[in-house]
């Protein structure tokens, strides 16, 4: 299959270079000029649990148009890029294109909506990879659990066998939900857990679960988005979401979550879309929501004091 990957920083890479590593062609989209240039001249190396290789397979570009005749495009920048990127695709896509989004925490779905018909729009979720972006052209992850992917509407989701053998071509474990809701707001209790109390506590997920206190606020801020959840009418797989979540943080051991590694680079973060979107959506449905009305406030007072 022709794919468009755009975004390829730590996660876009890996999707890169594991389908490119299948016999696909991929196009990597994305705006940083060292990490394309590294990828067009030595290829894209990732280094993982199962070792490290390297792709020479993978075009990448900063032209959003290369993804015209792509039959998948995979949107994987931070939130605030799915709009624009929305836009740019729409007058590129050709009629029988999809679109599947990959981002962290709430919004993507409707960011997309505004300029990709429904019928196109894929929604998918990357579990406990601990990725990061370590030199251009080399990025490592800590652990693969599980690509989650889902459709907006059914006739699309009863569709969708052939884009789950892509990721599967590429040796990624897929599930299909029926629910997208359900998908979205698993992996968000995990998000909501690990991304503003690292960041907070300047820690990696691993010192963040050994600390007692410090994993006592993580779990006050999860309890809070699961509560959310169930007035929502969110299925939840289980009902317990503590050892969810903790099973979660110990496979990823000590990966930094985005939002650290956004902020040790003085990089301003996704807190409106994780722990500020629980605060948010707390004060719409009228729930007392502390813990990450707190976390939040904390780190956008350290991100109002960054230059970007």
């Amino acid at each position: 299959m022709k794919i468009g990957i755009i975004g390829t920083g730590a996660m876009g890479s890996i999707y890169a270079a594991r389908l490119a590593r299948a016999g696909h062609s991929i196009f990597a989209i994305d705006q940083n000029q060292e990490h394309i240039s590294a990828i067009n001249e030595r290829g894209l190396t990732i280094t993982g649990p199962e070792g490290t290789f390297c792709t020479r397979d993978v075009i990448a570009t900063s032209d959003i148009s290369m993804t015209r005749d792509c039959a998948l495009i995979i949107i994987a920048t931070k939130l605030a890029g799915v709009a624009p990127v929305a836009r740019a695709l729409s007058s590129l896509m050709n009629s029988n294109a999809r679109v599947l989004t990959i981002q962290n925490g709430l919004g993507s779905a409707e960011a997309l909506m505004q300029s990709v018909p429904s019928h196109r729009i894929l929604l998918g979720v990357a579990e406990g990879f601990g990725a990061s972006l370590d030199h251009a052209g080399q990025v490592s992850h800590k652990a693969m659990k599980q690509i989650r992917l889902g459709a907006l509407e059914k006739e699309t989701f009863l569709g969708m066998d052939d884009i789950a053998q892509v990721w599967r071509s590429g040796g990624f474990d897929v599930e299909i939900f029926e629910n997208i809701e359900q998908l979205i707001w698993e992996k968000l209790l995990c998000n909501v857990t690990l991304s503003g109390p690292c960041t907070v506590f300047d820690v990696n997920v691993a010192d963040l679960l050994k600390t007692d206190a410090q994993w006592k606020i993580a779990l006050g801020a999860m309890t809070e988005a699961y509560q959310l959840g169930l007035a929502k009418g969110i299925p939840f797989s289980f009902d317990d979401p503590v050892p969810f979540v903790t099973d979660f943080a110990r496979r990823v051991g000590t990966a930094k979550p985005s939002m650290l590694q956004d902020h040790q680079a003085q990089r301003r973060s996704e807190i409106h879309a994780i722990n500020g979107a629980i605060a948010r959506l707390g004060r719409e449905m009228g729930y007392e929501t502390p813990y990450n009305t707190t976390l939040s406030e904390i780190i956008l007072a350290h991100e109002a004091k960054f230059k970007d």
